[in-house]
Parts: C-alpha cells; structure tokens; sequence
C-alpha cells in the first residue's frame, strides 16, 4: 500500500503544512464543499415533510401525516446508514477525495430529479440524493481528521470550524429554499439546491491541490473489491422494505460485534471501540429528538405557530434556519472553550460532552410541552417558543455533534477511520429513522399526542444524560492516551 495514504506512518506527506489562520489551507476547500452539500441537504429536510403534506392541488404530494413521516424518517436514516458504505468504499477502494468527487455529483443528480421528475421519480431522487450523502458526508469529515495527524486541541477546533461550514450553508438553505418554493412552487424549490451542489463539485475540483495527500488513497493496506457493496446496498434495500428501526439497529450490532470481535483489534483498540459503542447510543438518542426540528416541530410550524410578521407571511420551512443561525453564532465560542479547558488540563471528556448535550435536548422539549398546552388551549404560539427551543438544541449540538466527529476520528484504528466517520454517522442514520417513527405518533385528529410525544422524548434525554455523566470515570479509563 502506498504509505502516503497512511498518516500514522507518514503524517507529513497526509497533512499540508500550509496554513490559514493557523488552520490547514486544506480546511477551507472542505469548508467550502460541506457548505453546499448542507445546503442542499436541509434546504430540502426543511420543506420535505411541508411538500408531502401539502394538498395535491396545490403542488404537494397529498400524503397522509403518518406516510410523510415514515417517508421523511426513512429519508434522513437512508442518507446516514449509506454512510458506513461511503467509508468503506473510501477506505478500500476509492480514496475519501474521489468518494466526495462522486457523491456531490449523485446529490446534484438526485436534487435534479427532485425537481423535473412526477411522483415516482421524485422518490427515485430522494434515493439518489442519499446515496450522495452516503458517499461525501463520511470522506469529508475523515478528510479533515487527516489534516491533524497530530490530533489534540486543534483539531477539535478544527472540526468546530468546519461545523461553522456545515451550518453556513444549512442556514442558507433553510432560509432560501423555502423561500423559493413558496414564491416559484414546490419543483423550482427544489432545483435550487441541485445548482449550488454543482457549484459546490466544481469548487471542489478546483481547489483540491490544497489537500495534498490527505485521502488521496485507499487507507486499508488491501485493495477491496465492489462485491461487498453490491451486498450493502442489497442489505439496505431490505431494511427500507421493513422500514423498521430494528434494521437499522441489527446493522448496527453486527458492526460492533465485527469491530470488538473480529477485526483483528488489540486489546487497547478494543477498549477504544467500546467508548465508540457508548457513544454511539447516546448519539442515537439524541439525534432522534434533535430530527423533530424538520418533522413534529416543521408541522408545529405550519399549524400551530403565528407566523404573521409585520405583515409578511413567513413560510413555516424558514424556521429551519434558527438552528443553525445559533450554530454559526457559537461555534466560536464552543471551540475556543474547549481549546482554553484543554490549556488547563480540564477538558470535558467525550461522555461528560455527550452527557450535557442530552439534558439540553431534554430541556428543550420541555419547552415544547408547554408550547404544545397552550395549543390545546386553543392559542396559536409565538416563534419564540420554537426559537428557544432552538437554541437549547443549538448548545446541545455543539457539545455533540463536532466533538462526536472528532473523537470517532481519534478513537478509532487508523485503518477504520473511514468506517469509523460512517459508524458515526449509522448513529444519524438510526437516529433519524427513530426522528421519522416518533413523528408519526403525533395525530392531528388527537391533539393531546402532541404534548404527549415532546413529554416523553423530554423523559430520554433526562434520563440518558445522567447515564452518560455517571460512566465518565469508566469513559476515561477505557480511553487512555486519547485527547
């Protein structure tokens, strides 16, 4: 094997010395690219759900609520579960850079088709789409691990800032598309996010000399075959004919069971892979309260919440946009905090990180549940009660979602990292089927499920964010040496 792909072997080679801002000049190509792959992904999570419902004869799909949850479940898993087999179509036979050349070229195909197709092709482009995400989400952010081979700190800043890209263009999509759709109709809407995901390719292209070595090759020392993802892919097709969680959740076992038993790990990296595990769950949980922002919380929009604001009816999708509106404002922050923990040698471990951000997520359904007593009430809600909500889930994300990705990075073997960005990312996948099935609990024809529903996701997160802050001392033995 080629030892540059290697970067425990030759880190200089995988790593770019030229520098930004004391970042990797590479970064802001990986910035930029996840920054219009967001945007196309959550410019279409924020109206999907909305174009579902919607009245056939005003463009929409007519779907019943349950249906369009299912649909939107699926959709959101679908795109993280084909995440495990982008990693390992990275790690064994393409290299992570040629892996996101060909996702963003399938998301620009399968946006496309959301825009011209009927409802069948429509369906079509949402596969299309999530064979995309599965094949750039988990080789960009494996990418930015390998322009750290040093690991520490800075790369957790690192992964903070290029958050900052992900959630640049998630804002910029859940605020336009809607607004597009609303204005040109629901086929245009989506034709937006297929232009800026080409654009986003073609800056790729362009400024990928700056990455240097990093995932320029396969990472495993043998060459795989395409037989395995002929497998996958037969695999997946028959998780989304159960279109159960427990499909998702099986793949998941099997997976630790392989990594913990059969990967050929030594006792040290195996300790490792079970921190990976518990992670794991606890970003299932979480993530399957957080995806109710486009599902329950998009419908709570649409229905329940005054949007009339000095005299302009704002779409429901545009509410999507607080989130990472929040994001870009405390990354920053987030960042330099861990940085100055870390200089004092008082840097939260991964569980007490993953811990807090679960009592935030409670917190902030709890919000909602008292929200959702005031509809039944019969009162249409400000914004403000979504917004708060927001940014509870906002701070949340933050002690999650980039350090997640960061120490799955640091975590795991460096012949898995590949694997290890798609594990994480299963974690999405089960997590936003579960987001989709949640939903669906929720009946229009029962008000009180409402409350109901935001009452017990608040009862998860509570009771798993103490779990979480309860194992950290076992968490920091079982990752000795990891920072």
């Amino acid at each position: 094997m080629n030892e540059l792909a290697e970067p425990s072997r030759a880190a200089p080679a995988a790593a770019p010395t030229r520098t930004l801002l004391g970042q990797p000049f590479g970064l802001a190509t990986l910035f930029l690219t996840e920054m219009w792959e967001r945007f196309t992904y959550y410019g279409i999570q924020a109206v999907l759900i909305l174009f579902m419902v919607g009245a056939a004869s005003k463009g929409g799909l007519g779907l019943d609520d349950k249906t369009a949850s299912s649909i939107f479940g699926l959709f959101l898993g679908s795109t993280y579960l084909l995440g495990l087999l982008g990693g390992w179509i990275a790690d064994r036979l393409l290299g992570a850079q040629r892996a996101v050349i060909s996702g963003g070229i399938l998301i620009a195909a399968g946006s496309t088709l959301l825009a011209l197709g009927n409802q069948s092709i429509f369906f079509v482009g949402l596969l299309v789409n999530a064979m995309g995400v599965g094949l750039l989400k988990p080789n960009v952010s494996a990418i930015v691990a390998s322009l750290y081979p040093e690991g520490g700190a800075r790369r957790d800043a690192g992964f903070s800032i290029f958050y900052m890209g992900i959630n640049i263009g998630a804002a910029l999509g859940s605020f336009s598309v809607p607004l597009f759709a609303a204005a040109f109709g629901w086929r245009l809407g989506f034709a937006l996010p297929a232009l800026f995901m080409a654009l986003g390719v073609a800056q790729f292209l362009w400024t990928r000399p700056y990455l240097g070595a990093a995932g320029l090759q396969p990472a495993h020392e043998r060459r795989g075959s395409w037989t395995p993802v002929i497998v996958f892919l037969a695999a997946v097709a028959v998780i989304v004919v159960l279109a159960a969680s427990g499909g998702y959740a099986l793949l998941a076992l099997a997976y630790f069971v392989y990594l913990l038993f059969f990967a050929g790990l030594s006792g040290e990296e195996r300790r490792r892979a079970l921190v990976m595990l518990a992670l794991f769950a606890a970003s299932v949980i979480f993530w399957a309260g957080y995806y109710q922002q486009g599902g329950s919380f998009n419908l709570f929009a649409e229905r329940y919440t005054n949007r009339h604001i000095l005299g302009w009816d704002m779409p429901a999708g545009v509410l999507q946009a607080v989130n990472p509106l929040f994001v870009i404002t405390f990354a920053g922050v987030f960042a330099a905090l861990w940085i100055a923990l870390g200089k004092r040698g008082r840097d939260p471990t991964a569980s007490a990180k993953f811990g807090w951000a679960l009592l935030l997520l409670g917190l902030g359904f709890l919000v909602m549940y008292f929200a959702a007593q005031r509809v039944l009430a019969g009162h249409l809600v400000l914004p403000t009660w979504l917004v708060f909500t927001y940014f509870l889930h906002t701070c949340g994300e933050l002690c999650i979602s980039p350090v997640g990705l960061s120490y799955m990075s640091k975590l795991a073997p460096q012949r898995f990292v590949g694997q290890a960005m798609g594990v994480w990312f299963l974690s999405l996948a089960l997590g936003g089927n579960l987001a989709g099935q949640l939903t669906g609990e929720y009946d229009a024809s029962h008000l009180d499920s409402l409350p109901a529903l935001f009452l017990r996701i608040f009862c998860y997160g509570l009771i798993a964010g103490v779990v979480m802050l309860l194992i950290t001392p076992w968490v920091k033995r079982m990752m000795a040496g990891v920072h």
